[in-house]
């Protein structure tokens, strides 16, 4: 899906929606579907602040936020290993409430879809052969919205819902001997229906499954905002597929131009505030001000919107909607059985 169908270009500093182009629309992953695939908290503050190189600085940050001190073994580079995290957890080293607080606070989940975002956007690119990030979403979300692809869900009434394909088998997946041409070809003959564009209703999802404080944080889901995480900002273009949220899709707005804010990496050691920096202060802005930009209905005009939507979207990408028509000459790679 990566390949071919997200609209995300080679230059680093491009408008993009990272949005996967189907023959019948436009569609994503959204904050909706991390909320209730992962289970991330999707609403509050945004995941930002300092970044800091040297060892004395995370030192001095961990003391002051769990009251334990890294040994330099506990770190890579300017990162803390993640055993470090976890064995804090399991000995209940955190300061009281202060310490849990302090981390409950932030939209974890919209920095996650910043960074699958990011993943996305260079996987796009013609020389790009692999794909990282967090997978387990993009997989469960294809999984979900594309139920026919989706191997048998081994914990059906599990939560979060990542957990249903828990142990799977790979002889579970009907189209394991299917090729990449195979799929392209599907792709090619998608059908109204074969999405599952309200995947989370009641008729389609038990709603005992889903506990109730991930719905406390539904009202941020369809906002169109940017998406952060220190260095990394994405737009999440909910305007782009309304029909995710139960809503009618009309023609959606100019792409966003994150301008320089899109293409900053951390390959060097950065001491900065990313939330005071030029590039990045009006985008954390935005999305403080998220509630501003929620999704309410179109007005009914005089055409049926979804008939003005499909014109445009056709009429823009036209035989881009072909993947069969993008291909060139497959590599030996891309012709193996996808199991």
């Amino acid at each position: 899906m990566s390949k071919g169908t997200g609209e995300c270009s080679n230059r680093a500093v491009a408008p993009n929606t990272h949005t996967f182009h189907l023959s019948i629309g436009e569609c994503a992953v959204t904050l909706e579907d991390v909320a209730l695939i992962l289970g991330l908290p999707t609403d509050g503050l945004p995941v930002t602040g300092m970044t800091m190189s040297s060892f004395e600085a995370l030192e001095a940050e961990c003391l002051h936020q769990f009251g334990v001190a890294l040994r330099k073994s506990d770190c890579r580079g300017s990162c803390i290993k993640l055993t470090w995290l976890r064995d804090l957890k399991e000995n209940l080293h955190l300061t009281g409430e202060i310490g849990i607080q302090s981390i409950i606070q932030y939209s974890w989940g919209s920095a996650c879809l910043a960074h699958l975002y990011r993943a996305l956007c260079w996987a796009s690119r013609v020389d790009c052969k692999e794909i990282d990030g967090p997978l387990t979403l993009l997989l469960g979300w294809a999984w979900i919205r594309l139920p026919y692809l989706s191997p048998v869900p081994r914990e059906p009434r599990s939560f979060p819902l990542a957990n249903m394909w828990r142990n799977w088998e790979r002889g579970d997946r009907r189209y394991r001997y299917m090729k990449l041409a195979d799929f392209r070809k599907a792709f090619d003959e998608f059908q109204e229906g074969e999405f599952v564009w309200v995947a989370y209703a009641v008729d389609r999802m038990d709603p005992n499954i889903i506990p109730a404080e991930i719905y406390m944080h539904s009202v941020v889901w369809s906002a169109t905002v940017p998406l952060v995480s220190f260095e990394c900002i994405e737009w999440h273009a909910t305007d782009r597929y309304r029909r995710q949220f139960g809503f009618i899709q009309g023609v959606p707005h100019e792409e966003r131009n994150l301008d320089k804010a899109h293409g900053e990496v951390l390959t060097d050691p950065k001491n900065l505030n990313w939330a005071m920096a030029p590039t990045h202060y009006s985008w954390v802005m935005h999305w403080k001000n998220r509630y501003r930009h929620i999704l309410s209905e179109l007005p009914m005009p005089s055409q049926h919107p979804l008939d003005t939507y499909m014109h445009w979207y056709r009429g823009k990408f036209g035989n881009r909607l072909i993947l069969s028509n993008l291909v060139g000459e497959e590599n030996d790679e891309g012709n193996q059985d996808l199991d």
